[in-house]
């Protein structure tokens, strides 16, 4: 491999959340650079809570800021994260405090907000690089050389930038489980020496094709050390790439608005693009969910192109050089057969995922499940978009349980069938109290009621549309219209919504909104009482009487992030001088302790991206700690968080402004000389024993 130049220097991070510009050129089409699609006039929800301190915090802890210090505003960081001390706070720490024992599954000593080029984890943990971009995992497929790449290497190969990970049991296979990993998307400029982004290759094209997607391969575990590494060409080893068969199922199958001159039947579609995070279900497969698909298509048009984000001109990798279905001039209705939540049956390797149409079409962050008292899932899922909702589907069918043939048939069907919902939150203070600085209301929280509204309802037999004025097939296809024809609540980009298997809460992380208050943009409100909201925030619902299929519910702060010594931060009532700072929330996970765990994607507080715990119930309810940061430029996905493992998706490793092949941001993971790759890195405890415990 040819010696790569030296590394270039860290530039300013201008962009909103702290994002690089190559992030937000490859990731999501400048979608922060856009007009907001959402230009309709239903009230706004996001930025909630900026500096709440709730009635119960209030009385919880004397050292708690007070409710006339949260009232103070926005204000700036006081002190630069890197200047923290080692441990939980900068704080507690310079005081010479020991490190809180922390709530079950928390103990740790957290790490420092830094920006060192690696993977940090605490003290007494060890980790390992279980598989990188690149890797072989199918059988022929070649070593990894990106100085010879060719499409058929790739399409055996892992692909570039994981997100959403999910690690499955392989029942006789002893030390061994099944990863599952979204390819959330390619940057070619980091991939290919010389890149030219205004005349790529069809070569290049077709790589990027090809390394988009999904990828199954088996792990093994070292129970002596912990390590866990990639078996290569397992039976059950697959990649699904951007030209893949797909299916369509649900109320838009076959519909006139999905059929394509490839595909006039309206079933069949060629790929995955840009999945982001996902989920598990209890039958077991795996949900997967397509977000910026609107960024691969050019040349918009319609009205509905404009609310999905789509250009009227050329696409930033210019596919539609090289396949007219790209080009929405020519092929306008293939743009509808993306944005939908994929099912994908990892122990089948001859099984064709389905895209299920019931579910909606938005820009999909998640797609998480819980199940009713008698069995029928539930599926949370967020619009990852500035001022855009967040959605429920409560299915009509029952799970079967077992793995007979007859019951993953017909699991795999229940999420054709059901009813699709959109969120709408009310505050239950005056506006007037709401002024835009995270002043508290007179009665000392930021909460509210809630209601799920129906948009359509799938059956056998058909579909229904709840929205005057919409088809039921116009709903599933264009269910950013149906939101905003029935008031749903708008928020500040919903990202990754997950129920917390011990209480049944659930918790919707709200990565940012610089808009939000800033020239012509919507206004603060009981939901979103802080303006140009950097942070981010995490919201909690608690379903009426805690039953998933319920359509009201009650909403109150979390978290609101930011350095904690911010006014504006609250920590759900938790002393604020025993927290880590934390900025831009985006996947979660629980434990089995019921702990939230958070990834971050951009952080404006001048560190890297990590991934942080905090405890969601008992004294310590609040009480969020760092656990590892990772390296420049890079992004926290997919946290999966076993007992004894926790394994990340480090997602767009030296992706900083300026960054090229030939001028590396970053040596991660290899080193210099070596390309920078995406991979899934995996912790564990140096003495054997359960995380944080």
């Amino acid at each position: 491999m040819r010696k790569l130049l030296p590394l270039i220097g860290t530039p300013s991070r201008s962009h909103p959340g702290g994002r690089s510009a190559l992030t937000c050129r490859f990731r999501c089409g400048d979608a922060c650079f856009h007009e907001v699609p959402n230009t309709s006039a239903n009230a706004y929800v996001g930025d909630v809570v900026a500096g709440a301190l709730s009635r119960r915090s209030v009385m919880r802890a004397a050292a708690v800021v007070t409710v006339a210090a949260a009232g103070a505003g926005v204000a700036g960081v006081a002190t630069a994260p890197e200047a923290r001390a080692d441990g939980a706070t900068a704080a507690g720490a310079a005081k010479g405090h020991r490190p809180p024992k922390g709530a079950r599954g928390l103990r740790f000593t957290p790490v420092a907000p830094n920006t060192r080029d690696a993977v940090t984890v605490p003290e007494g943990y060890r980790q390992n690089v279980v598989i990188r971009w690149g890797e072989p995992i199918l059988r022929g497929a070649p070593a990894f050389d990106p100085e010879r790449q060719s499409t058929r290497a790739q399409a055996g190969q892992f692909g570039y930038n994981c997100d959403f990970l999910a690690l499955l049991p392989l029942k006789g296979e002893r030390h061994r489980q099944l990863l599952v990993a979204n390819h959330e998307y390619t940057d070619e400029i980091l991939m290919f020496r010389d890149y030219d982004p205004q005349n790529p290759t069809r070569e290049q094209v077709e790589i990027a094709w090809a390394a988009h997607g999904l990828a199954v391969v088996a792990v093994e575990e070292d129970r002596g050390s912990g390590r866990l590494t990639a078996v290569g060409r397992h039976h059950l080893n697959r990649r699904l790439t951007a030209t893949s068969e797909f299916r369509l199922t649900g109320p838009v199958a076959g519909s006139d608005l999905v059929k394509t001159s490839a595909d006039p039947s309206g079933t069949r579609v060629r790929g995955t693009l840009n999945n982001c995070s996902g989920g598990t279900t209890p039958w077991g497969t795996t949900l997967h969910g397509e977000e910026n698909f609107n960024q691969y298509f050019a040349n918009g048009s319609s009205a509905t192109d404009k609310r999905y984000g789509i250009g009227t001109g050329a696409t930033e990798r210019k596919w539609e050089r090289f396949d007219k279905r790209f080009d929405l001039a020519q092929e306008p209705n293939e743009v509808h057969r993306f944005g939908y939540v994929v099912e994908l049956d990892p122990y089948d390797p001859d099984s064709t995922p389905r895209k299920h149409t019931a579910l909606g079409r938005f820009k999909h962050e998640a797609a998480t499940v819980r199940l009713t008292h008698d069995g029928r899932p539930v599926v949370y899922s967020g619009d990852d978009e500035r001022f855009d909702y967040f959605y429920k589907f409560v299915s009509s069918k029952r799970m079967r349980h077992g793995d007979s043939r007859a019951a993953r048939a017909h699991n795999l069907t229940l999420l054709d069938e059901g009813t699709l919902y959109v969120a709408r939150l009310t505050g239950d203070s005056p506006a007037i109290e709401i002024d835009g600085t995270g002043k508290l209301p007179a009665d000392g929280e930021f909460d509210g009621s809630g209601e799920w509204i129906p948009l359509a309802t799938a059956t056998a037999r058909g579909a229904v549309s709840h929205v005057e004025g919409m088809t039921a097939e116009e709903v599933f296809v264009f269910t950013r219209l149906a939101g905003d024809k029935v008031g749903a609540t708008k928020m500040d980009r919903p990202e990754d919504i997950e129920p917390n298997p011990v209480t049944g809460k659930v918790y919707v992380a709200l990565t940012n909104n610089s808009n939000r208050g800033t020239g012509a943009n919507p206004k603060a409100d009981e939901a979103n009482p802080r303006h140009a909201n950097k942070h981010g925030h995490v919201l909690e619902l608690t379903e009426r009487f805690n039953r998933p299929e319920s359509t009201r519910f009650a909403w109150s702060l979390f978290l609101v992030a930011g350095d904690p010594e911010d006014p504006a931060t609250y920590f759900a009532g938790f002393p604020k001088d025993a927290v880590s700072p934390i900025s831009c929330p985006d996947n979660v996970a629980f434990d089995a302790h019921g702990n939230l765990w958070i990834s971050t994607d951009g952080s404006a507080l001048g560190s890297h991206d990590g991934l942080f715990g905090v405890a969601t119930r008992g004294e310590r309810r609040g009480e969020l700690k760092q656990f590892l940061t990772v390296p420049t430029g890079a992004e926290t996905c997919g946290p999966v968080v076993q007992d004894r493992r926790v394994l990340v998706a480090v997602q767009h490793p030296g992706e900083v402004d300026g960054a090229t092949v030939e001028r590396p941001a970053s040596t991660w993971p290899d080193g210099p000389g070596t390309y920078v790759r995406p991979a899934v890195v995996a912790v564990w405890r140096a003495d054997g024993r359960d995380i944080g415990v």
